[in-house]
């Protein structure tokens, strides 16, 4: 599998490195979905595993914080975050400025570029153009993600309650839907969708042309002073290699599945 953009991982030059603050064991608690491979998600084994884990515990050794996570679905991650009921929240989350008025984030820890996912036997469409000038063919989406609003705006006719677009609770059981033949298309970025690409032996593909790029962060109650040591954390970890070797870890030599 190629290294995808995102995978280069390193985004921009790291700033200068400043000491980092020692935050003396402090207890936080991190929520995330677990549904979205490689960046989190359940293992074959029932662990919880994958990039952003691992992210997380570096970023913990580095500023001494004790951390605990816990679950919440997608469409309840952010106002839960927003109302303080977690510390910080992680799941691909993509930095945006609407979000911005409910959470704070991180500095980009990951930037990855939006393909279009498709059964490997998929031949009546190449392309978004293609693909929208087909009534009969259907897409997946959740509901207030990044790819949902670009099926709508950039992909299909602007109308957010187009019929056309199939709602589910999380991305797995989108890709699950386009597997059995119930939807033809999964927009996503090149994080899960090359991932998924690789561990199904040739039931899936990506089309077309990329749609976009997506910067992702980690997700803070508005004001938290935790923002500031989590950023200095990743720029560390971007200058150091060590966001580098995650993505080798996670993106390159683990196969979903095993």
């Amino acid at each position: 599998m190629r290294l995808p953009l995102l995978a280069a991982a390193l985004l921009a030059a790291a700033p200068a490195l400043a000491d980092l603050p020692d935050l003396g064991g402090r207890a936080v608690t991190v929520v995330t979905e677990n549904a979205y491979p490689p960046l989190q998600f359940i293992d074959a084994s029932g662990a919880a595993v994958g990039w952003e884990y691992d992210a997380m515990t570096a970023i913990a050794k580095r500023l001494h914080l004790t951390v605990s996570y816990e679950h919440s679905s997608w469409d309840a991650m952010i106002p839960a975050v927003s109302a303080g009921q977690f510390d910080i929240g992680m799941t691909g989350i993509t930095i945006r400025d609407d979000r911005k008025e409910a959470v704070d984030f991180s500095r980009p820890y990951m930037r990855s570029e939006m393909v279009m996912l498709v059964r490997g036997d998929e031949s009546r469409f190449s392309d978004a153009a293609s693909f929208a000038a087909n009534p009969d063919l259907l897409m997946a989406a959740q509901p207030g993600t990044t790819p949902f609003y670009v099926g709508v705006y950039d992909v299909l006719d602007g109308n957010e309650a187009n019929p056309r677009i199939r709602m589910f609770e999380t991305f797995g059981a989108g890709v699950a839907a386009l597997r059995a033949g119930d939807v033809d298309l999964v927009l996503t970025d090149g994080t899960a969708g090359e991932g998924y690409v690789a561990a199904s032996e040739g039931a899936l593909k990506i089309v077309g042309e990329k749609l976009g790029t997506e910067d992702f962060g980690f997700i803070f109650p508005k004001g938290s002073d935790l923002v500031a040591p989590v950023d200095a954390a990743i720029a560390e970890m971007q200058a150091d290699g060590t966001l580098a070797a995650l993505t080798k870890k996670w993106f390159l030599d683990y196969k979903l599945g095993e």
